[in-house]
């Protein structure tokens, strides 16, 4: 098969996290809001993020909503614990191992944070969490993971949470960024908006949703003609140094840091809150090992302009077959409803 054909078939199916075996978990974390005008924003975003997990058929956990509270515990040792248990779950060889704790986990915090110029906090009813400490908690996580901390001063847990196999999202790309954060209105609402499918494949990707809520959250500055005082960014690579919006063209970084690091938004852009149709129809391992193969491509692609074109295009092709073999091997059945949606 040509590997143009291969790659447009590849192309016109995007990646996602969203069957039964693998179901994602949404743990939503609101703060405190500090006076009625934020909790009722905050209360807003949180169902916004509860109403697009129970449409991507995703477990929905909240804290730190009125009536949230388990009696004798507070919020920080709420969060602690579910994260330790979903941690057990997934830890090889330990707890039951159930088949709806294997998908990736999205941990969403809504609210206010602060920065004293040595650890950054979000701040929570009760005693607050800081970076090092959500750093240490979810250091036993083998799931796949995304934090998006839509807080202000929400700068620092980047480069505390940076990892393999994560995607870390900041409303602010310091601690010294501590007004009030709009960014978390935005990624709420483009989660699961149409508008924001920015390749038109039928789902929004978390990195969609990143750079739709940037651009909006700029727009909103920009039309009441204030400074903005907060700058989103986004880390997938493990690097530390994450990517703001206006480095992308589309879906795809366009732009490097000085020192060559490798380019964000690869794994951002295969999580996915709410798939579209075709995408339930692929079963959960042709799913992640398509994720594998587009991750090599992509390293592949960051190589390019060191490589000769025969050397660029031999490394290629095998991938993408391997791509194209995935697909072939589904039932013909589910390959023609793929192909009709």
């Amino acid at each position: 098969m040509p590997t143009t054909l291969i790659l447009s078939i590849c192309l016109g199916l995007a990646t996602t996290e969203s069957n039964a075996e693998d179901r994602p978990c949404v743990l939503v974390v609101v703060g405190a809001p500090g006076n009625a005008e934020y909790e009722t924003r905050f209360r807003q975003w949180a169902g916004q993020w509860q109403a697009a997990a129970a449409k991507g058929s995703a477990q929905a956990i909240t804290i730190g909503l009125a009536g949230d509270t388990a009696a004798g515990s507070t919020d920080r040792e709420r969060l602690k614990s579910i994260l330790a248990e979903k941690a057990t779950k997934n830890a090889e060889g330990q707890g039951p191992a159930e088949k709806d704790e294997k998908g990736p986990l999205w941990l969403v915090l809504i609210g206010h944070g602060t920065y004293d110029g040595r650890e950054a906090k979000f701040n929570l009813r009760g005693p607050d969490l800081t970076d090092l400490e959500l750093a240490e908690w979810l250091k036993p996580i083998q799931r796949r993971l995304a934090v998006l901390n839509c807080a202000s001063a929400s700068g620092p847990f980047l480069s505390r949470l940076s990892g393999p196999d994560r995607v870390v999202v900041t409303a602010t790309r310091s601690g010294h960024e501590q007004n009030y954060a709009r960014f978390g209105q935005h990624l709420a609402e483009s989660i699961a908006d149409p508008r924001a499918d920015l390749d038109k494949d039928g789902q929004v990707s978390l990195l969609e949703a990143y750079l739709t809520a940037s651009g909006r959250v700029e727009e909103s500055y920009r039309t009441q003609a204030q400074l903005a005082t907060e700058h989103a960014l986004l880390d997938d690579n493990g690097d530390k140094l994450g990517t703001p919006a206006d480095w992308f063209r589309g879906v795809r970084a366009t732009r490097r840091a000085k020192d060559g690091a490798p380019l964000d938004g690869i794994r951002a852009n295969q999580f996915v809150l709410i798939p579209s149709d075709r995408e339930r129809l692929l079963p959960a391992e042709t799913r992640h090992q398509r994720d594998k193969l587009e991750l090599a491509i992509a390293a592949l692609h960051d190589e390019k302009e060191k490589l000769d074109a025969d050397t660029y295009y031999r490394r290629l092709e095998p991938l993408m077959l391997e791509l194209a073999k995935l697909y072939r091997a589904l039932p013909e059945a589910d390959r023609a409803r793929m192909i009709g949606n």
